[in-house]
């Protein structure tokens, strides 16, 4: 199908966008803020006013949002997606959870459509680049209808066939990058404090068995700089741990490391502003410490 719709193209849902549009792929799109679609349309998309318009534009909407409610919300209530005359699946790439995916593919099939769990991993530079892990739960048959349209986000993964099961392989995943940001921010502020230097001490961890995403990226380009731009709110991952540590509890699996992490978050949250990059978690721990990466105390 070469018609293909949008909802929500801002900073991940934009850069999704515009790769769809280059593939040549017929877009039509819609978000709350002007300069996005205009971003768009000058490309060769077309913008309309509502979801439901999307979703009458277009066999396959994807959606990208930024909180479970306002997924639910832009999909199911009147004038949502789900009110298009046209649309047949919709592809949500935002982390809702996995309640929230079973009432929202609930909700669709009611209408006679198929709800899609997508969410995608990578961040900014993923999606900008199309190389976004992209996790879909679905019935089989869509995921091979899916994989081809997908490929240009990125490499598309097979999760199951149980609505809510793409959004958990997610909220694991971001518990894990949230959990290595905060350890290795510890550990960083420690040395630190200690005397040692920044840029050794990710060298020495990276040339080691301590070396994960937040040693060998995200504080040596952004925190030991000082830029904290990577490009996620500090909100949404602790809006996404949250919801994983949710699923865990109505699992009956403890979170012990979890739920610390969970509550720095919330910290530097509160401390930072929702829409602080995460990477700013650092300076939570560095205010507590009374040092700076960066600056190098006497040992």
């Amino acid at each position: 199908m070469d018609s293909l719709g949008f909802v929500g193209v801002g900073r991940m849902g934009g850069r999704m966008a515009r790769r769809l549009v280059d593939a040549g792929y017929e877009l039509t799109v819609c978000d709350t803020s002007p300069d996005a679609v205009r971003a768009l349309t000058d490309l060769g998309a077309k913008a309309v006013s509502t979801a439901a318009e999307v979703g009458s534009a277009a066999e396959i909407v994807f959606v990208s949002l930024p909180t479970p409610a306002i997924v639910e919300s832009v999909i199911l209530e009147p004038g949502g997606v789900g009110d298009g005359d046209r649309v047949r699946i919709v592809v949500d790439t935002s982390t809702t959870g996995a309640a929230y995916e079973k009432r929202i593919a609930a909700g669709l099939l009611a209408k006679g459509v198929i709800g899609v769990d997508g969410p995608v991993s990578g961040g900014l530079s993923g999606a900008e680049n199309g190389t976004l892990a992209v996790m879909l739960s679905c019935p089989e048959e869509v995921f091979e209808q899916l994989k081809p349209i997908v490929s240009h986000l990125g490499t598309p993964f097979y999760i199951g066939p149980n609505p809510g099961m793409g959004q958990t392989m997610k909220l694991l995943n971001n518990l894990l990058s949230a959990t290595a940001m905060a350890i290795s921010a510890e550990a960083i502020v420690m040395g630190t404090k200690a005397g040692l230097d920044p840029n050794l001490m990710i060298e020495v961890i990276n040339s080691g068995t301590g070396r994960n995403s937040a040693t060998e990226k995200k504080i040596p380009k952004f925190v030991i700089p000082r830029k904290f731009d990577l490009g996620f709110p500090i909100g949404l991952l602790d809006k996404d741990v949250r919801l994983c540590l949710e699923e865990a509890d109505a699992l009956g699996v403890p979170m012990v490391v979890g739920t610390a992490v969970r509550q720095l978050l919330t910290i530097t949250s509160a401390s930072e502003g929702f829409d602080a990059d995460m990477t700013r978690i650092v300076q939570t721990l560095e205010k507590w410490a009374h040092v700076e990466i960066g600056e190098v105390e006497g040992g």
